[in-house]
């Protein structure tokens, strides 16, 4: 309430002198006016809000080449709108042609297995960014687990193997997570022998 009584008598105070200086008697003693200050930058909180957010996506390790580099131009443009306009739509069309490119990296992968191409085919024929995205947080994992779990199999169907490649092979089953089953297959397999 107090600042209500407060907020007219601030407006008349710094009104008065311009009210003053406009009447006829003192036009005639003023100077002539003085050129337009340049005006001082606007201090947007809302922007720094906006590069915050811009900021936060360029930090997270998915973010792929075109996310990344149109993070970049907009940070270094600095347009309040435009960082707005991005992260209401652009982004997502950003998000979604780097999950096509990643996607498509893993299906040109000759060790790609045929759960995961299978996946990756469904995916590229439905073209929903947001399937998409979700497979690559954690579909591309379990579709790549069931494909270790087949190569593994594969391995100990092999009866010209070592018994420790065999244990190995069988103790990776065993903890039947898809990171210990991937693991022996890029590196414990190697080790073994």
């Amino acid at each position: 309430m107090h600042l209500i009584r407060i907020a007219p008598a601030v407006a008349a105070g710094i009104l008065a002198p311009a009210l003053l200086l406009a009447t006829p008697s003192f036009a005639a003693l003023s100077p002539a006016p003085a050129a337009p200050a340049a005006a001082a930058p606007s201090t947007d909180p809302d922007v720094d809000e906006l590069r915050v957010a811009i900021a936060r996506i360029l930090a997270d390790p998915d973010s792929g080449k075109r996310v990344i580099r149109e993070a970049n131009a907009l940070l270094d443009g600095n347009d309040p709108v435009a960082m707005r306009a991005w992260l209401e739509s652009g982004y997502q069309l950003a998000q979604a042609e780097d999950d096509r490119v990643a996607i498509t990296t893993i299906l040109a992968d000759p060790d790609s297995g045929r759960r995961v191409v299978a996946e990756i085919n469904a995916l590229l024929d439905a073209n929903d960014p947001v399937a998409m995205r979700a497979w690559l947080e954690s579909g591309y994992r379990l579709a790549q687990a069931e494909d270790d779990r087949v190569a593994i199999a594969r391995l100990l169907a092999d009866p010209t193997i070592s018994a420790a490649l065999r244990a190995a092979a069988g103790a990776a089953l065993d903890d039947n997570t898809p990171e210990a089953l991937r693991h022996f297959l890029e590196v414990g397999r190697y080790e073994v022998d």
